[in-house]
């Protein structure tokens, strides 16, 4: 009898997808007796095991929708080597309120001095907080809304796009954009605007967007929308990357 109820469980869980509660079941049931466990206490214990993992594994397929080059954790910044305005903002943008309150953070300063790291750092966090993430650079985010554009699939890249609670685009000084890639770049990020949060590192300061753009009346519109009510973290000073390379070569 009991090896027929114990397929008859095994069949039932592997077909519903509840692998925690085929693989769990009977080490739980154990324990539950030896704790006198009513059965409406042993199922929580049993669900609840299930719910973990499936929520476990939800943050992991988060992380790797989300498309980051690396995995770059907060916890790994050396928060002392950080440009001043970096160390100021930090502890408050690590909460993660500028999310649902629809804030943008922009991250300008010179090469190598952590712009990347904490901005992953941040996509990773929300991803493990159930956010909704996409890490792209600039160059590549103009690639595809050209090619969806030539393939007239525009709307639903936007669509998808407008999805995303936190998008960070990396990269943003780098290459200059032609007439319709300016366009096309403040289009899909004016989407946003006010509606979803934008994370923008960039190695210009505002002044010099328009060698980007070309455009000064378009430049001058992005840049009043993105950095509307958006966290402004100072990013100069000495390379992040040259210091750790320097401590490696030390021996330190």
């Amino acid at each position: 009898m009991m090896d027929t109820i114990n397929r008859q469980i095994t069949a039932y869980s592997k077909e519903l997808r509840l692998p925690v509660f085929r693989r769990d079941y009977k080490e739980l049931a154990t324990e539950a007796a030896r704790q006198g466990l009513d059965y409406e206490a042993y199922l929580v214990m049993l669900m609840e095991r299930e719910y973990e993992l499936r929520l476990e594994n939800r943050k992991k397929a988060q992380i790797r929708n989300a498309r980051f080059p690396s995995k770059m954790y907060l916890s790994d910044l050396e928060r002392d080597q950080l440009p001043p305005g970096a160390r100021e903002k930090l502890p408050l943008l690590e909460r993660l309120d500028f999310i649902p309150a629809a804030r943008n953070v922009i991250l300008s300063g010179n090469p190598g001095t952590g712009k990347t790291h904490i901005a992953i750092g941040l996509g990773l966090k929300a991803c493990m907080q159930g956010y909704k993430v996409l890490f792209t650079t600039v160059h590549r985010l103009l690639t595809q809304l050209r090619e969806s554009h030539s393939g007239r699939t525009l709307k639903q890249v936007e669509a998808q796009f407008e999805k995303y609670d936190l998008v960070i685009c990396d990269e943003f000084g780098y290459v200059s954009f032609d007439k319709q890639g300016s366009e096309l770049l403040f289009n899909h990020l004016s989407l946003r605007t006010g509606r979803k949060s934008t994370i923008i590192t960039t190695n210009l300061g505002f002044d010099r967007w328009e060698e980007i753009f070309g455009d000064p009346v378009l430049t001058a519109a992005l840049v009043d929308r993105v950095t509307h009510k958006a966290y402004l973290v100072n990013m100069s000073g000495d390379s992040y990357r040259l210091k750790e390379t320097e401590k490696m070569m030390n021996g330190k």
